[in-house]
């Protein structure tokens, strides 16, 4: 999948001139699925409702996988993503990286323990 870019913000990406809102726009309108799950981790600190559709599936193995828009994601939320699955996604604020909630996400353990038969292709 790729993002639906603007001529505006190519020609922006041409001149050496992308904004962070330029490419945060890209990515709302390109991954709205991707960003909503983003949104709702970002408040309620996890998302772990699978998607509805091999398609919203894409949009966020896209945003979670891409360095780019991750990183972008993290910084317009002020939070670090955590990803376990084709749909378990963890924020966390900043400061609690490291910490124990952040480490028994990222743990082997918990990634063993969210595996189920319905999530094997994911």
């Amino acid at each position: 999948m790729s993002l639906d870019v603007p001529s505006a913000v190519l020609a922006s990406a041409e001149r050496g001139e992308l904004t962070d809102e330029q490419f945060l726009s890209v990515v709302r309108d390109s991954l709205p699925y991707a960003w909503e799950v983003v949104s709702a981790a970002a408040a309620d600190g996890e998302h772990a409702v699978p998607p509805p559709s091999e398609a919203h599936r894409g949009q966020l193995l896209r945003a979670l996988a891409s360095t780019s828009i991750r990183t972008a994601l993290e910084r317009h939320f002020g939070m670090a993503l955590a990803f376990q699955n084709c749909h378990k996604v963890g924020a966390f604020p900043l400061d609690e990286v490291g910490g124990e909630a952040y480490r028994a996400f990222i743990s082997p353990q918990s990634q063993i323990l969210n595996q189920t038969p319905e999530l094997r292709d994911c």
